[in-house]
């Protein structure tokens, strides 16, 4: 088959998460042609989890009646340190036992299909820089809040990797030097305090404590089944301590966009991921703490939005890293 012709056909992109794997048929338009989804289940160990991918891959395709030879191949956008280069998982937090896994060839060999493999963040990144909130905006920062934080830096245009390709883990800069221990083994992180999985954690906490909380009818007395779901209901439903847990992550978040726009004077961060969705009720007072402690001039030049694309940002961006490079060998 001959360049131009791979490069027309769609591709099969998988979002790998600490809860969830996406899977989704994206068309050169980027048209989700097909979706699904299923748990990650990564207590379950690392060959679970890569038996899940694949069978995520065969039953996407079985659906449309697409064999895996009419696409241009597999694209994983997976939580954690990424090396995309050599196709290998080196760290992820929230994929528990996840060191040094060569996700990439693991998948190419046992599907036979080309696969490629970059970080969750990165591949949100790129699909709101050319496709939804950040289209034209050159220096950005996505953030994404769910069950950990991830991030991803654009300058000048480009996708910023660093030296070895994992630049970008804005959920483990530290915080709060005496802070919550995170998985990543540091003490502090920002994802220890702000990520759905903390507010979730405090809520628990406070509520095992002794206060009083409306989460408690909410979970029907299985107050280890709050999430932070539940927490941003109660709060919309003027529950003080679901308030209360979610300012407190607000405020910390609000800490860590502080040192992202002194260090990096974005035009604009993104916020995307599953706790995103609490909208104004979690950004509201991460704006004022950006507005209060940032450098003037580089807090008014920088705006702080939603994403626009939702859920569906990472598997967009797994694709477009795709069609681009089959575009930049097509110039070739």
């Amino acid at each position: 088959m001959n360049g131009a012709k791979k490069a027309s056909l769609p591709v099969v992109a998988i979002d790998l998460g600490g809860s969830k794997i996406a899977a989704a048929i994206i068309s050169r338009e980027y048209q989700i042609l097909a979706r699904e989804y299923h748990p990650t289940l990564a207590s379950e160990g690392v060959a679970s989890v890569i038996n899940r991918i694949a069978t995520a891959v065969k039953q996407i395709t079985a659906s449309t009646s697409t064999a895996l030879s009419q696409t241009c191949g597999i694209s994983i956008a997976a939580a954690g340190a990424i090396d995309h280069k050599r196709g290998t998982v080196t760290l992820s937090p929230n994929l528990p036992g996840w060191r040094d896994v060569p996700l990439g060839s693991i998948i190419q060999e046992r599907l036979g299909s080309r696969t490629w493999l970059f970080n969750d963040a990165n591949a949100a990144a790129l699909g709101e820089h050319y496709l939804g909130a950040g289209r034209g905006v050159n220096n950005l920062i996505y953030l994404t809040v769910g069950t950990g934080i991830g991030g991803a830096i654009i300058t000048n245009g480009q996708l910023y990797t660093g030296a070895c390709g994992s630049a970008g883990e804005i959920g483990h800069m530290t915080i709060d030097a005496n802070g919550p221990r995170c998985e990543c083994g540091n003490v502090g992180c920002l994802e220890t305090l702000a990520s759905g999985r903390a507010i979730a954690r405090e809520a628990i906490r406070r509520i095992s404590s002794g206060e009083r909380s409306s989460l408690t009818e909410l979970t029907d007395g299985k107050i280890a089944d709050i999430t932070a779901r539940e927490v941003a209901i109660a709060a919309r439903q003027g529950d003080p301590l679901a308030g209360s847990v979610i300012n407190n992550a607000a405020a910390y978040l609000g800490v860590g966009m502080v040192n992202l726009v002194n260090i990096f004077n974005p035009e604009m961060i993104i916020v995307g991921g599953g706790v995103a969705s609490m909208g104004d009720l979690l950004l509201n007072p991460a704006r004022q703490v950006v507005k209060e402690r940032a450098f003037p001039v580089s807090s008014a030049a920088a705006s702080i939005v939603t994403t626009e694309l939702g859920h569906d940002a990472g598997l967009l961006g797994a694709a477009y890293f795709v069609f681009k490079q089959a575009e930049d060998r097509e110039e070739a």
